[in-house]
């Protein structure tokens, strides 16, 4: 069910998705398109050469979910040839489908194929599936990985064998459990990306793991208390059962927002990891304390539940130092984040330049084939597009004229027409006089029938003019590429703005009744507009809905405003510091389009679950004793906890970030400096300073601000 076309979940009125629709009978760009390309390498296709892919086109033909196959041309060398396939609905976005497709013809083509003759399936839908598959293999090693770190962080925590066993394996279960859950959603019309799939393994082993440890923490506390073992469990879940669950809460509510997104790749990651977070929720809250009933205080054997030292820990000593000099601590730690934020006057957006073909997979040897024999404009180039107001069979000279216009606006690097393409350069009057003996182009054979009176090399010239020309006549395109680089490049993208007014001029002298610009540079520079303008849209509502369920769980509508400004201010310092990472210190173009949406909500609702943690024990405390000394017991408290599920949080999306490439590296490195600047800054230095120095207020309005909190000789009540 998974989509891995970022350029698919472009809303439908995005101008590449409108250019993309106009040149779909050339079969550019369309994610259910595929090119069988055929290369004897240095000599000449030979006759049995041509019979035989001809037969592999007929038996492609057949094959199931195969629409159309659309004969190509012959490369300039004459060592090529090409076929275009259009698949069906049911290949969209690969999956088993295509996938069937995909390989029953690469094994035609392998059958088939004489010695010497070597036949490659590449384009949109086979790379699509290469991905796919190597996607899938991505999932099983940041799977593997994470568990492993997992168990070695447990392991140091717990000093324990059975711990980190017991707190993993629920969130083993979770990820097993949500694959089929969000395969379903995506049968009723959830779109999911290979993204998703990345990131729901990291989430939920990440997320499963930090919500295990809260619980284990407070039994581990209530045990050593000398409580009862299953009165222990019972007191775990009732305690921290509401953080877990408001924190579950934020994370999903966040994931939820991107619905309203308008990019279908945001769209589609929100509710599949916000399912992914749900069924975690449930079974932490319910397998959790059944396998704890079960094994008891022998979860922490060798070392016993007792605490190994007395007093407040390192933890609880920095809390106290905070809570002596609030205003110099939060003053200190906000400056630092501000500075890691100035980093972001360096921030730009990048192209896609996705590493794209799968190394050794049948896509790339044939995108290499294609380079090596057609040029690189047969290679991801970027296309213009026209629907002229009469057919060009018998006025060529309006091709020229667009040509010469294309190039004279200096924005082009070359602009190869329907005249000069792979088949080579055709005079105009030997293009009408084939015209004239012919037909259309597009339904030639590939080689010329007997009696046919033109020059092979007219032929194959001109036959290879369908890849530009439509069969009505009026259809045009030109192959271009960008003087600002490559397709896939930042300054390819950045230009496309120019080009498309360049393009909308050119139509308009020749009286075009459409036009457009198509390619992957058109395709990233419509997401990379769509994604700033969503994440302006969402991200109040993100803001809002976090506040709202901090407000819920703290009873208070002061704290949720410095919590959320808290960690709206670790989003700028961790997005600052990915670009100083990637951009500054790198030396890149710009960071990945996707990284500041995702992020944004990422670390805004995983850095809430610490401070929903950390804030309801302070309001325990509270309840107890006076609030510098409840802030200095919270954090010392759940220092261990918060710290724990910080690291395996932060290491589960660094494991990710290592096995990963292009723009998941990316994005899960953000994401894993975010959670780890929200564990030892926020959590330790802004919350308790800011929550020493507002007092009771921070509990406004609820009835504990009118009371008068508790004195310094009152002893702490029992947990």
């Amino acid at each position: 069910m998974v989509k891995n076309d970022t350029v698919a979940f472009l809303p439908t009125d995005a101008p590449s998705v409108r250019a993309a629709r106009l040149a779909a009978p050339f079969l550019l760009g369309g994610a259910q398109s595929g090119t069988l390309v055929a290369t004897t390498g240095d000599r000449p296709l030979g006759r049995a050469d041509q019979l035989a892919f001809d037969r592999i086109e007929r038996s492609s033909a057949a094959v199931a979910g195969v629409v159309a196959v659309r004969d190509g041309a012959v490369s300039p060398d004459g060592a090529a040839r090409t076929a275009g396939i259009r698949f069906g609905a049911a290949t969209d976005g690969g999956g088993r489908a295509g996938a069937a497709a995909v390989a029953a013809i690469r094994a035609i083509a392998s059958r088939l194929a004489p010695s010497g003759l070597a036949v490659y399936l590449t384009g949109p839908l086979p790379e699509l599936v290469d991905q796919q598959r190597a996607a899938t293999g991505t999932a099983v090693d940041v799977s593997i990985v994470s568990v492993l770190f997992i168990l070695v962080v447990l392991g140091l925590v717990f000093r324990a064998l059975l711990a980190p066993l017991v707190t993993l394996l629920p969130a083993g279960l979770s990820l097993v459990l949500a694959g089929p859950v969000i395969g379903a959603a995506a049968r009723a019309g959830v779109a999911v990306s290979s993204l998703m799939q990345l990131l729901l393994t990291a989430l939920v082993l990440g997320a499963g793991t930090d919500y295990g440890l809260f619980l284990l923490f407070r039994y581990r506390e209530y045990l050593a208390a000398g409580q009862d073992p299953a009165q222990a469990v019972v007191a775990a879940v009732e305690r921290v059962g509401e953080s877990v669950t408001f924190s579950a809460a934020t994370v999903i509510a966040a994931l939820l927002s991107l619905l309203l997104a308008s990019f279908g790749l945001y769209r589609g990651v929100g509710p599949g990891l916000a399912i992914g977070i749900a069924v975690v929720l449930l079974v932490e809250l319910t397998l959790f304390p059944a396998l704890l009933s079960i094994v008891g205080p022998a979860v922490f054997w060798p070392t016993g539940a007792s605490p190994r030292r007395a007093g407040p820990g390192a933890w609880g000593a920095v809390a106290a130092r905070v809570s002596r000099r609030p205003a110099a601590a939060l003053v200190a730690s906000c400056l630092g984040l501000g500075l890691l934020s100035l980093s972001l006057v360096a921030y730009a957006p990048s192209g896609f330049n996705p590493g794209g073909y799968i190394a050794g997979s049948g896509s790339a040897m044939g995108e290499t084939a294609l380079s090596s024999h057609f040029g690189a404009a047969a290679l991801d180039s970027t296309d213009v597009v026209l629907r002229l107001p009469e057919a060009v069979w018998e006025d060529p000279a309006v091709i020229d004229v667009g040509q010469d216009r294309l190039e004279a606006s200096g924005v082009f690097g070359s602009v190869t027409d329907a005249l000069s393409g792979a088949g080579g350069i055709l005079p105009a009057r030997l293009f009408t006089l084939a015209h004239r003996l012919l037909g259309p182009p597009g339904a030639l054979p590939a080689v010329a029938p007997a009696g046919t009176s033109l020059p092979p090399a007219v032929y194959d010239a001109y036959r290879a003019t369908a890849q530009s020309i439509g069969d009505d006549g009026r259809l045009v395109l030109f192959r271009v590429s960008l003087r600002a680089g490559a397709p896939g490049s930042t300054a390819a993208m950045q230009a496309i703005p120019a080009v498309r007014r360049i393009t909308a001029g050119v139509g308009r002298r020749l009286g075009a009744t459409a036009s457009g610009v198509a390619g992957q540079a058109a395709g990233a520079a419509d997401v990379s507009a769509v994604s700033a303008s969503d994440i302006l849209a969402i991200a109040p509502v993100v803001l809002a809905v976090l506040a709202v369920l901090l407000a819920v769980v703290l009873r208070s509508l002061i704290a949720p405003l410095y919590l959320v400004a808290s960690v709206a201010l670790s989003y700028a310092a961790s997005l600052g510091l990915a670009v100083l990472l990637f951009v500054v210190a790198g030396h890149g173009l710009g960071v990945n389009f996707t990284l500041p949406f995702f992020m944004f909500v990422f670390v805004m609702a995983l850095g809430e679950d610490y401070n929903i943690l950390v804030m309801t024990r302070i309001r325990e405390e509270s309840e107890r004793q006076p609030l510098r000394q409840a802030v200095a017991a919270a954090i010392g408290t759940t220092g261990t906890t918060v710290t724990s599920a910080g690291l395996v949080l932060a290491g589960t999306f660094g494991v990710l970030a290592v096995v990963a490439s292009g723009q998941v590296r990316q994005i899960a490195t953000g994401l894993s400096l975010g959670v780890l600047l929200d564990t030892f800054v926020v959590r330790t230095l802004v919350v308790p300073s800011a929550v020493v120095l507002l007092g009771r207020w921070n509990w406004w309005p609820s009835r504990r601000c009118l009371v008068d909190p508790p004195s310094a000789g009152v002893a702490p009540g029992a947990p």
